[in-house]
């Protein structure tokens, strides 16, 4: 864990270093150019043969579909408490999602010609949902959810198994509670590319949804324009601002929830007291001794940095440049710092709103850019789980309005057609 403060000699280069922009690793993008162009040639084959290869299952063709059976069996077993809980996230995420779907709408343009948009929802979309060390529940929540609130017919879950195979009981009864209508125990690039490009046992899908390591961000990259796809969710972030007012074991909490995600996870401070500082660093000692994910903090402590601000303009001003995934703002008025963040993926107003709240429960989906991307795009919203189309309609009167313009622009591009296209409607 890093601490900085202003006096420190390599400050300003320290600070400086945090203002990232993503890039893919050479290696990792031509392994996953590899496995692309193997699903393409070799469907279920390659995708049962590089599952095994990256410590999974050695499956049949007929066992990559997760049977009805098995996810009947994961409800029957699914605690109560349990089911409480994802059915009370899927009630929040689904009324936070209706209110934010698009609607068809349609108006006259000056020349009384018919213009409007309509939204559809995708036919058929594929969630990714991350196996490895936790089984996410959560996500699947904040992803399948939205898809189901947006009238997707087809909602398709890959996610790995373990080395039996199985997959968590607990995420099957999540994904089916939250509307998956096919699920497949298959991960990493190569189950984005038979969601993409399609196999024998998987049919392709329209767009890709999800988080996951940084072969899946890589092959999201890479089959975008095959397929659509939502963002490229990398390791979680949380940054977290606080003046003397913040409760350090509060602030030290939410740096570790999210740094317990293990490699490539990065919590941030910056604080403006030096008390806090140096009681959130001793409250993240202590409260790291309770975890039961200590090898995943170590790796994530590495790239932990509790900075000392000169004010909290400065912290804004570093905030912005950051562009975190999740900021939380532990001030004593965190509307008026809200205010001034422009690129966070979320923000977390006062002591008082964990950021695990937001990962499992509040509303909003957790899928948010990672990475800097927050400069650029937003988080997981129902609305891309839509299509767009604009529709046009004219009638002779409002064609013949519009014919002194339209003709105008065919003379100067050059298009003599274009305007022939226009006046052989309108020549009895």
């Amino acid at each position: 864990m890093l601490v900085l403060r202003p006096k420190d000699k390599g400050y300003e280069q320290a600070l400086s270093r945090l203002k990232r922009r993503y890039a893919s690793d050479p290696a990792v993008r031509v392994t996953v150019e590899e496995i692309l162009k193997s699903i393409e040639a070799s469907g279920d084959k390659a995708l049962i043969e590089y599952t095994q290869k990256f410590n999974g299952p050695e499956l049949a063709p007929n066992q990559i579909p997760v049977s009805p059976s098995e996810v009947a069996e994961a409800l029957n077993v699914l605690s109560p408490d349990a089911r409480k809980a994802i059915v009370a996230a899927r009630a929040n995420v689904r009324a936070f999602a209706k209110r934010s779907l698009r609607k068809s709408w349609f108006m006259k343009n000056r020349q009384g010609a018919v213009t409007g948009e309509r939204f559809d929802p995708f036919k058929r979309v594929g969630i990714y949902i991350p196996g490895g060390t936790a089984p996410l529940v959560s996500t699947a929540v904040m992803t399948c959810t939205l898809a189901q609130a947006a009238g997707v017919p087809e909602i398709v879950a890959v996610t790995p198994s373990d080395r039996e195979g199985h997959v968590h009981q607990a995420l099957l009864a999540a994904l089916s509670l939250c509307g998956a209508t096919e699920i497949y125990r298959v991960g990493g690039a190569q189950a984005v590319a038979a969601l993409a490009l399609g196999t024998k046992t998987i049919r392709p899908v329209q767009k890709i949804f999800g988080p996951g390591n940084a072969y899946v961000v890589e092959a999201k990259r890479q089959v975008f324009g095959t397929v659509s796809i939502d963002l490229l969710p990398g390791p979680s972030e949380v940054l977290v601002i606080a003046d003397k007012t913040a409760t350090p074991a509060w602030v030290a909490a939410d740096l570790l929830a999210q740094a317990e995600h293990g490699h490539g996870s990065q919590a941030i401070l910056l604080t403006d007291s030096s008390q806090v500082l140096t009681a959130v660093e001793k409250a993240v000692a202590r409260q790291v001794k309770l975890s039961k994910r200590q090898a995943e903090l170590a790796k994530a402590l590495k790239a932990t940095c509790l900075i000392l601000v000169r004010n909290m303009d400065e912290a804004v001003r570093m905030a912005n440049n950051y562009a975190a995934e999740h900021v939380a703002i532990a001030t004593e008025c965190p509307g008026e710092i809200a205010m001034q963040l422009q690129t966070s993926g979320a923000i977390f107003l006062g002591g008082m709103s964990p950021v695990a709240a937001g990962d499992f429960l509040a509303g909003p989906s957790h899928e948010l850019p990672t990475g800097g991307a927050g400069k650029s795009f937003a988080g997981l919203t129902v609305d891309q789980f839509q299509r767009r189309t604009s529709v046009v309609m004219f009638d002779e009167s409002s064609l013949r309005a519009s014919q002194p313009y339209l003709e105008t622009f065919s003379a100067i591009e050059g298009l003599d057609a274009h305007g022939r296209s226009v006046s052989i409607r309108l020549t009895k």
